[in-house]
Parts: structure tokens; C-alpha cells; sequence
């Protein structure tokens, strides 16, 4: 089964990204999860529908073939990145013809602080729900500390320009598992 996974994140060493890369590692037996970019499309713009732009026909056609969607958010300002929701806005529109509707849907965070990007993650759902998406209630994955959780140098921890290495909780590692089975579930 193909999943789509989409990073909320454009930071080149976002934490977000680095967890998308270990859900690959993690993925079962019979699941490919393939990371799609979001960064290379134009801001929505519903003047745009009748003629969708490439990059953005690219996108709903990758999530409309895929058996399952995997939404990575960091948290800004307390909700989800633009950047996700102009992706959303793309792959759900024109109204009537969303590549999201009726997909099986898991979402997960990390942050450099302890709250895990619970409320960005509470605002897609929301949106998630809106668009008609199966989205998994359990199990709820909110990561923190990142620098905890991953393989990190100590100049990361001043710039945060420098790609985190592998996931190195264990426990992580099995919370993720056990999510991608229910993911796997879901979609059979």
C-alpha cells in the first residue's frame, strides 16, 4: 500500500522532516510511505482552479493514488504552518473534487519544546475532519524535546541549520510503529 507523507516544514534541518525519514525505516511490511514536497507550490488562489498549476495537479494526483496520508506538523504561532495549509487548500479544491475525501489519515508532530505541537495538531484535525478524512484518533503522537528524541550535534543546538540524524528513543520508535500498524489497519 502506498502512503503519502507531507512534511509541514520547509526548514532543511526541520525535526518534522527527519521524522517523515524515520517513518520509511518504520513503515510495515507491504506499506511505502513517500515523502511528497509542498515548498514548490504556488499560493492557492481559487482565480487559479480552472487551470490548476502543475505542481499542484502533481500533488492531488499523488494523494488521490495513495492508500493512506500522513500529515507531519510542526506548530507556529500556535497552529499549523502556511505552508501545509496552502497544500491542503490545493489538494482539497475545486469543492466537490478533494483528493482527501474518504482517505485514512494519521498526524503526528515534534517540537523543540515539550508540548508536542498539540494545538497545530488539534487545528488540522479539524480541517482534516472538514474535508472528509478517516483520521486515526489514537494513538496521539506528540514528540519533545526533539533534541531528546533525535541524534543531534552540539552546533544544532545553536542554529538548527544542520539535518537531524536518526531517531534514537526507542520508545519513539515503537509509539511509531504501532501508529503505522493502525495506519496499515485502517487502510485495510
Amino acid at each position: 500500500m502506498k502512503i503519502i507523507a507531507i512534511s509541514g516544514s520547509l526548514r532543511k534541518g526541520s525535526f518534522n522532516s527527519a521524522l517523515v525519514r524515520e517513518l520509511v525505516k518504520l513503515a510495515p511490511a507491504g506499506m511505502e510511505i513517500e515523502q511528497v514536497e509542498i515548498g514548490n507550490l504556488p499560493l492557492y488562489d481559487s482565480d487559479n482552479e480552472a487551470n490548476f498549476p502543475a505542481e499542484a495537479t502533481a500533488l492531488k494526483a499523488k494523494i488521490a493514488a495513495a492508500a493512506g496520508v500522513i500529515f507531519v506538523t510542526p506548530e507556529y504561532n500556535r497552529s499549523i504552518p502556511g505552508v501545509l495549509k496552502n497544500a491542503i487548500d490545493w489538494a482539497s479544491r475545486p469543492y466537490g473534487k478533494s483528493a482527501f475525501t474518504g482517505k485514512p489519515t494519521l498526524v503526528m508532530g515534534v517540537s523543540v519544546g515539550k508540548v508536542g505541537t498539540a494545538i497545530a495538531q488539534s487545528h488540522l484535525r479539524t480541517i482534516l475532519l472538514h474535508l472528509n478524512m478517516q483520521v486515526l484518533g489514537q494513538p496521539e503522537i506528540f514528540l519533545g524535546p526533539a533534541m531528546e528524541l533525535f541524534e543531534v550535534s552540539p552546533d544544532m543546538a545553536k542554529a538548527f541549520s544542520e539535518v537531524p540524524g536518526a531517531l534514537k528513543d526507542d520508545a519513539t520508535k515503537q509509539l511509531l510503529t504501532t501508529a503505522l500498524a493502525a495506519l496499515a489497519q485502517k487502510v485495510a
